[in-house]
């Protein structure tokens, strides 16, 4: 099965602890995955390499006009050390890993996203489409998310 693999880095506001402490969170991926509008099934596990891990099912949701599909996905979860891995099972024999690195920049946090996707030849070129296009959206996203808290101006 191909395998195709990237990588993105950029910096947010947010000092390192904040920002692992929301990615380690499934409910914060509601959004911050432009597809993703539901997590459920929350509960431990333990990854391929037996480390404590968290599993989840998030429900994707694809558009076509009128017409959309919602994708439950499996999910594993290992948040160490700065570093979140998330394995993903998908239907149609399509296998995504995503490493977030996280280290100090500053005052806050320079990210770095590498994704490896597995997928079979014919959904090769839409299930690569659609993990950058994510990879992307989150990105923006979590910048938005982490930026720096704006206090309303003081008059009078």
């Amino acid at each position: 099965m191909p395998i195709d693999r990237f990588s993105v880095t950029f910096p947010v506001a947010a000092p390192p602890a904040d920002v692992f402490a929301h990615l380690a969170d499934p409910q914060s991926y509601v959004g911050l995955s432009p597809l993703v509008v539901l997590v459920r099934d929350v509960r431990p596990v333990r990854d391929d390499r037996g480390r404590p891990a968290v599993g989840y099912v998030a429900v994707e949701r694809f558009r076509w006009g009128p017409l959309r599909w919602d994708n439950p996905i499996r999910v594993t979860m290992t948040a160490l050390d700065g570093r979140v891995i998330s394995s993903v099972v998908s239907p149609g024999a399509v296998r995504l890993d995503s490493t977030v690195d996280l280290t100090a920049d500053g005052t806050g946090t320079r990210v770095t996203e590498t994704i490896e996707v597995r997928s079979p030849g014919p959904l090769r070129r839409f299930v690569t489409g659609k993990a950058r296009s994510v990879q992307s959206a989150r990105r923006s996203e979590l910048t938005r998310r982490m930026g720096p808290i704006r206090h309303p101006r003081q008059t009078g």
